[in-house]
């Protein structure tokens, strides 16, 4: 099994060459496919200084389009069994890949999330509110796919390629998470449901002074995306 792992950044030069580290030290065969959203740091000269690496395929986007934008541009790119998101900042664990990937192993699961809320083994006491808002946006995507998902916007979600092939995602900032969860949670494989799987996961959540993007606004944004598309595409 060949996995894809596909890491969209903007801004990320303080963490990108340790994630990177990190992701790489996983015990899986692999391509590594990193898609700069327009960085304006010095992310996009880290990533000039990569190019040449044989396991990496570096992408730019010439202006900042958003996180969605980003993973279309990856996964378009990816050649592997099996498609990895992964976060450029260090809030999610590449150790924990192993878990991750074996409800696919087994040939139990299409598509995996990593749920943060869902017993993880270690997880930074955070903000509340943001934790209340995720916890909402969840339910309400839930109450639409009828699903029992509880954590929607994890970064952590792996897809089977032919779970991704023949998707047409549109949306280009964080209104990705709702919109892959309703249209995965309506597509078929060979006439069946899709099989979807949680794991728990750790969390090492970092705050706005250390660079978090997501902000109120996607979130007021993410309910638009949950009706947008559960009920109108």
């Amino acid at each position: 099994m060949k996995l894809s792992v596909v890491i969209p950044i903007y801004n990320e030069e303080e963490t990108l060459l340790e994630i990177l580290e990190r992701v790489r030290a996983t015990p899986f065969e692999k391509e590594i496919i990193l898609v700069d959203d327009c960085s304006q740091d010095g992310t996009r000269a880290i990533l000039k200084g990569l190019e040449a690496d044989a396991d990496l395929k570096v992408l730019y986007h010439a202006k900042n389009q958003g996180k969605g934008a980003a993973l279309r541009t990856g996964f378009a790119e990816a050649s592997g069994d099996v498609i990895l998101i992964q976060d450029a900042d260090l809030e999610y664990d590449p150790g924990e890949y192993p878990l991750l990937l074996e409800p696919i192993e087994k040939g139990l699961a299409d598509v995996v999330y990593g749920s943060r809320f869902k017993g993880a083994r270690m997880n930074r006491v955070h903000l509340y509110w943001h934790q209340m808002a995720n916890t909402f946006l969840t339910m309400l995507s839930n109450m639409m796919t009828n699903l029992n998902l509880t954590d929607m916007e994890t970064c952590y979600k792996v897809f089977r390629k032919e779970v991704i092939q023949g998707l047409q995602l549109e949306s280009n900032r964080f209104g990705f998470e709702p919109e892959i969860t309703a249209k995965v949670a309506r597509k078929r494989l060979k006439g069946k449901r899709v099989r979807i799987y949680e794991v728990p996961i750790s969390y090492y959540g970092r705050d706005y002074a250390d660079g978090k993007k997501i902000g109120w606004r996607d979130g007021v944004a993410a309910i638009w995306h949950i009706m947008r598309y559960n009920l109108f595409k």
